[in-house]
């Protein structure tokens, strides 16, 4: 087992502790190697708390949060357009309940296995706590893969998907919305069989839904605006702004798209963007409404928007989007994509910010390259927390039968946004850590869960 380093290490008699249960974790949730990151990234800040809160040692805090409330596992079987059978897994972690109902998304992509839904769940619970919102946090998915799939076969894994996961929802007991794979078109088939099986239009069961039945406005531009809201705050804690600023994303997905579009409001030159294929330099700054037309219209490739953008647009193949020189990177990919060596060129090419659009997708070492060298770096349970934080509007306007325009949402996730970074900056600086996202997200999200939890009794 590795050691637990950083914030902990000053506070002996708790890094000891934090060990032991970090050892405790790994025996029993064998091979899931996010799962354990996601853990040993939480774990590793908190020994401070645990020297100043003798009481949440006491009553097993860290061991009640670390183990979900609820773990989910279903058969998924389908029939594809030529009547072939498939049979797929389907995943529901329902990770706490101490601050609302289970929220958070389900993805559907093959990569999908309990170890992913058990760490993004564990995020969600810290991520939707910083929001200041009365939810919890659960994650789940399928390792189905929607890609070169029909409508018609969609709208059956769908309906199936939701046949067995149906009783396990609710308003008031767990929400989910959309994650990889699944976007307004999946959840409208899941929402549909929902309402079929049940008899009831609930509204609050689901979020991301189209604006025209119970959906919000802002919500798909918002855990991409909210990562550059975030970005703005930190730079701005610092005496600058993105005004100007040369800026590299990663991805070109949802998140990707409107990041690069927030970044353009206020006044930054993005360059670059990518996908599984290779990444796109534009050095005039990336063309939007020719990006959305390819991925969002004709769900093509960054290699199609260099071919048809022309100039001095580029595409190169592989893997590679951070040796692009920029002041700020936001990777808002997938998991692991920026690595210690990633880093490392991003600080010899001058980079002031990184904030995570994406969830984890920053390696523990490129987390430290990066704060060693004085980066500021946000951490995806804060920066990208303005979708889920969006998603909780959705269910407060679901609950009220009300419909917000698309300026008010904007200026409630700006404000949730400006609210999550001065929570982070000011715990990192009451324990003794200025400047550092990671460990003030970390603290701030876990003392919220942790007085719920003592509050509530032994659950």
């Amino acid at each position: 087992m590795p050691p637990i380093p950083q914030a902990a290490t000053s506070h002996q008699p708790e890094t000891r502790l934090i060990e032991q249960l970090y050892g405790k974790i790994l025996r029993r949730n064998l091979g899931e190697t996010e799962f354990h990151q996601a853990v040993r990234e939480v774990l590793e800040t908190l020994g401070p708390v645990l020297a100043k809160r003798p009481e949440l040692v006491d009553a097993r805090i860290i061991e009640r949060i670390c183990e979900p409330e609820r773990q989910l596992i279903f058969r998924v079987p389908w029939a594809d357009d030529t009547g072939d059978i498939h049979v797929n897994r389907g995943f529901r972690v329902e990770f706490s309940s101490a601050l609302g109902p289970y929220k958070g998304g389900l993805r559907f992509h093959p990569s999908v296995n309990l170890g992913i839904v058990k760490f993004l769940g564990f995020e969600q619970v810290f991520k939707n706590a910083l929001t200041g919102m009365p939810i919890g946090g659960g994650k789940g998915g399928s390792d189905f893969d929607p890609k070169n799939r029909s409508d018609a076969e969609i709208m059956r894994f769908c309906q199936s998907f939701m046949t067995e996961l149906h009783r396990h929802l609710g308003e008031y007991t767990d929400v989910p919305a959309g994650d990889i794979g699944v976007g307004g078109r999946e959840i409208g088939y899941l929402f549909g069989q929902y309402k079929r099986i049940t008899n009831r239009y609930e509204s609050g069961v689901l979020t991301g839904k189209g604006v025209g039945w119970g959906g919000a406005q802002a919500r798909t531009e918002a855990t991409g605006y909210g990562c550059v809201l975030f970005t703005a705050e930190m730079l701005r804690s610092r005496g600058e702004d993105l005004d100007g600023r040369r800026v590299a994303v990663s991805g070109s997905g949802n998140v990707a798209i409107y990041a690069i579009e927030k970044a353009q409001q206020l006044g930054a030159r993005v360059v670059s963007c990518s996908d599984s294929d290779g990444y796109v330099v534009d050095e005039k700054g990336i063309d939007l409404a020719l990006l959305k037309e390819i991925k969002e219209t004709g769900r093509g490739r960054v290699a199609d928007y260099a071919a048809r953008r022309g100039g001095d647009a580029r595409f190169v193949s592989g893997s590679g989007v951070w040796t692009v020189p920029c002041e700020v990177a936001l990777p808002c990919a997938t998991q692991n994509e920026l690595t210690a060596e990633d880093a490392a060129t991003l600080v010899r090419g001058g980079v002031k910010a990184v904030a995570e659009g994406a969830n984890m997708p920053t390696t523990p070492e490129a987390v430290r390259v990066l704060q060693e060298a004085g980066v500021a770096f946000a951490p995806g349970k804060a920066a990208n927390a303005g979708g889920v934080a969006t998603s909780a509007l959705e269910m407060q306007q679901n609950a009220s039968r009300d419909s917000w325009s698309f300026a008010h949402t904007e200026d409630r996730l700006a404000e949730i946004m400006r609210h999550i970074h001065a929570s982070c900056h000011d715990t990192a600086e009451r324990y003794g850590a200025p400047g550092n996202y990671v460990v003030g997200a970390n603290i701030a999200g876990f003392e919220l869960v942790a007085e719920a939890m003592l509050a509530q009794g032994l659950i």
